[in-house]
């Protein structure tokens, strides 16, 4: 079978592209224990235990393997934080792919559960973690069963549980399902959740996971993606996964792409190198926009990364200068919005999105969230007036104050401003509902001008002249 018939993934083309994590995807069974095994599975473990835990540390930090979850922090040195002497010590997965645009994760956990599976066991080794907590959202049921059925394939294979592979090395991996919350996929509420707690994010500092985790333990915290990378490294050296891509960004990363373009899907591209223009346009990716219609917007790395222009379309993926344009790579979700778009509407979707999923521990996230929602649901029905743009951006300025980062753009005279940005909030989810009303009203302000009605200027009468005074 060929990997362009596959019905959950429409845009998979493999091509020339070197595969890192998604190698056995052309395979019917590549969720099989057999099938792995056939492919040159769990021979990263075996070379990994074959060698000093620091030494396959190093060679993680030389391979300058970042996170896939959305931060983009190199996984070696996160490794490198947990404190000295300090046991146990944790490795919590977090399998929570919650945001709007992303479904990466749920196709590797379906399709290649054992090469998480492993890439947990080497970051276990390397990183002298005791434990391993595989955390899955709520709603992936198939990928629930997958990796379920993965573990008990690779316990009673001896890949897991004590003595592993005839070493010394033991590790348990408890495999966790939530009740599909999107603020658990901040990596200390993911920790609540796992600790039977509401799923609320932690203040930090002064404490981070690394330091002060799960149980009160020192506990690394990564993505799925991440992970999935480490049986090639291990396998092949550092050498090899640094060849692909560039200095600052090595290796591959999968991208899910989309919203109106020919061929959307979940593509494997070289990281650094492959521009959005590559993957919107090139026949091995999207094919281009449907309907031959043009290119009005794009987001680059999830709901809430800030929209791109066009004039962007040449960007590479590399995270510092996404940044230094004025958004992030973030998850690795590309929606495509063409001519046709609504661009109220499609603001007001990604914004109650946010403001429903708000956990409520943060008051800006709590009620501006909901009042970003009210006004663009007022405005989209026809219903507001021109004093509702500026109190959009009133409101938002409770939640991110200062300047907000946005797609650079030369005809409003824009300059962009690097991510991470400001916020009066814990964690992300509050200003993530205020990035696309930002984007929206700042890009195309002309489209809400046109929905809403002027309001006409407020005339002051003297209190004497209406009847009243002393």
């Amino acid at each position: 079978m060929s990997a362009d018939t596959y019905a959950w993934a429409p845009g998979f083309v493999a091509g020339d592209r070197p595969r890192i994590v998604t190698s056995r995807f052309e395979y019917e069974d590549s969720y099989t224990l057999e099938r792995y095994l056939a492919t040159g599975g769990y021979e990263g473990l075996r070379a990994a235990l074959g060698r000093n835990a620091a030494d396959v540390h190093e060679q993680v930090r030389s391979s300058t393997l970042l996170g896939r979850g959305g931060a983009g922090f190199p996984a070696g040195i996160k490794w490198g934080l947990t404190p000295e002497g300090v046991f146990p010590r944790y490795l919590v997965v977090n399998g929570d792919e919650s945001e709007p645009g992303t479904y990466k994760d749920r196709l590797l956990m379906e399709r290649d559960p054992h090469q998480l599976i492993e890439g947990c066991l080497i970051a276990c080794y390397a990183a002298g973690l005791s434990q391993c907590f595989l955390y899955i959202r709520g709603e992936m049921a198939l990928a629930q069963e997958r990796v379920g059925a993965a573990l008990n394939e690779a316990y009673a294979a001896g890949y897991v549980g004590r003595n592993i592979c005839g070493t010394e090395f033991s590790v348990d991996i408890v495999l966790h399902w939530g009740a599909g919350a999107y603020v658990v996929g901040e990596e200390t509420a993911l920790i609540e959740s796992l600790e039977g707690n509401r799923g609320m994010p932690r203040l930090k500092p002064p404490f981070f996971p690394a330091a002060i985790g799960l149980y009160g333990q020192p506990t690394i915290v990564n993505n799925v993606e991440t992970l999935a990378n480490l049986p090639f490294i291990a396998a092949n050296g550092a050498e090899a996964y640094t060849a692909i891509g560039t200095e600052t960004s090595p290796g591959t990363r999968m991208v899910a792409v989309s919203g109106h373009v020919k061929r959307p899907g979940v593509y494997e591209i070289i990281n650094g190198t492959t521009t959005f223009r590559d993957l919107l346009y090139g026949e091995e990716f999207c094919g281009g926009i449907r309907d031959d219609n043009e290119l009005k917007a794009f987001v680059p790395g999830g709901g809430s990364a800030p929209w791109f222009l066009p004039d962007q379309l040449d960007l590479p993926f590399e995270g510092r200068q996404v940044g230094a344009a004025g958004s992030m790579l973030g998850s690795g979700a590309i929606m495509v919005m063409d001519s046709t778009t609504d661009i109220p509407a499609a603001a007001l979707t990604l914004t109650r999105f946010y403001a429903h999923e708000s956990c409520g521990k943060c008051v800006p996230c709590r009620e501006g969230g909901t009042w970003l929602m009210r006004i663009l649901e007022r405005i989209v029905a026809g219903d507001g007036t021109t004093d509702d743009l500026d109190l959009l951006l009133e409101v938002g300025g409770s939640i991110c104050p200062g300047d907000m980062p946005h797609a650079a753009s030369a005809e409003l005279g824009l300059e962009a401003t690097p991510f991470p940005y400001k916020m009066t909030t814990i964690c992300f989810v509050g200003p993530s509902a205020y990035v696309p009303v930002h984007s929206a009203l700042t890009l195309f302000r002309s489209e809400f001008e046109s929905r809403v009605t002027p309001v006409r200027p407020r005339v002051r009468i003297p209190v004497a002249a209406a009847g009243g005074g002393a």
